[in-house]
């Protein structure tokens, strides 16, 4: 009788010791895994990769810790660009809140079309209209409200489609990469065609990227003395456009170091990516991230207004990148 009891008592005890060894195993490699919202294909591979031997001591690719740059455009990269760029729909709303104070805004384009909701005529006032629609809405304050003005709409703002912040709508496969090189030596830069004071108030919370390490678009700004208070204030004139030939520019003005990882989604990354990968030495990552998940997210490359992807997609081939596809290389594309 206790011969059979110990008999099943042994029994239980491996089969309790063999089930905690292999959730141990599971914990170990979940801990393990430094990017979980990724599945394990090329694309994951070719980053780890990458990563590995950048930082490997002996390896002949070691790239020291001060050289360790990874530029991040935002827009589609990191969060969510359709149906259409964050800082227009900011801007839009800046129009209908300020619109009581201008009523001949309601004669004026593209004013006009905002008030009355009429993209395609809005669309039709090209580049320069959007361009006066952001001096508008973005200039004629100090530095200190236009942040506080950007806190507090993103703090009550909703996406269309989501219905979500649009600070809940970033990528966490990207929070994850981001995190991962950090963890490995990188200092991590955002360089995007946003304003730059846009992004710099809620940039270090969502994407752990602190304000100096922010690159993007910019007017200018002149010192005042306003009630004995030095302020700087935001005049309505370009000061730097950084998208595509500007984005190289920007990042030797801002760095002064080459990056070695670059990370886009459209063609506005173009020579971002040919500046980081097409210099030569140690070993060199570019990375686009193609949107082809119209399920989760939006599925679009070659014919949008809104991050086209296009001459970028082409040269990847031809320059070696690695081409992230949304649908089949992240397991998920928010946080929960």
């Amino acid at each position: 009788m206790f011969a059979i009891q110990d008999f099943f008592k042994s029994a239980r005890d491996g089969t309790l010791a063999v089930t905690a060894a292999l959730l141990c195993a599971v914990s170990a490699y979940a801990q393990s895994d430094p990017l979980p919202s990724w599945n394990d294909t090329a694309s994951k591979a070719a980053i780890v990769s990458f990563v590995e031997k950048v930082t490997g001591q002996g390896s002949a690719d070691f790239v020291p810790e001060a050289e360790r740059i990874a530029v991040f455009d935002n827009d589609g990269t990191l969060w969510v660009e359709h149906p259409m760029y964050t800082q227009l729909a900011f801007a839009l709303d800046r129009v209908k809140a300020l619109a009581p104070q201008h009523p001949e805004w309601k004669e004026t384009q593209p004013f006009k079309a905002v008030l009355e909701g009429d993209m395609k005529a809005l669309a039709a006032s090209g580049e320069k209209g959007l361009l006066e629609l952001i001096m508008t809405t973005h200039a004629g304050m100090t530095t200190t409200e236009f942040q506080k003005i950007v806190t507090d709409w993103l703090a009550s703002a909703r996406d269309s489609k989501f219905k979500r912040p649009y600070t809940e709508l970033v990528y966490q496969p990207m929070i994850e990469l981001l995190a991962y090189l950090r963890a490995n030596g990188f200092k991590t830069f955002i360089v995007s065609g946003g304003g730059i004071e846009l992004m710099r108030p809620w940039a270090e919370k969502v994407y752990g990227i602190p304000p100096e390490q922010v690159i993007g678009s910019s007017i200018k700004t002149e010192f005042r003395m306003q009630d004995d208070t030095p302020t700087l204030y935001r005049l309505p004139e370009v000061n730097f456009i950084d998208d595509k030939a500007g984005k190289p520019v920007g990042i030797n003005q801002h760095i002064g170091r080459r990056p070695i990882a670059a990370f886009g989604n459209s063609d506005g990354d173009l020579q971002m990516l040919q500046w980081t990968t097409m210099a030569g030495g140690p070993a060199r990552l570019g990375v686009l991230i193609h949107h082809t998940d119209a399920e989760r997210e939006y599925a679009y490359d070659r014919d949008t207004e809104f991050g086209r992807l296009d001459k970028a997609l082409d040269a990847a081939s031809i320059a070696g990148w690695t081409v992230v596809d949304m649908k089949a290389d992240w397991k998920q594309v928010f946080k929960d």
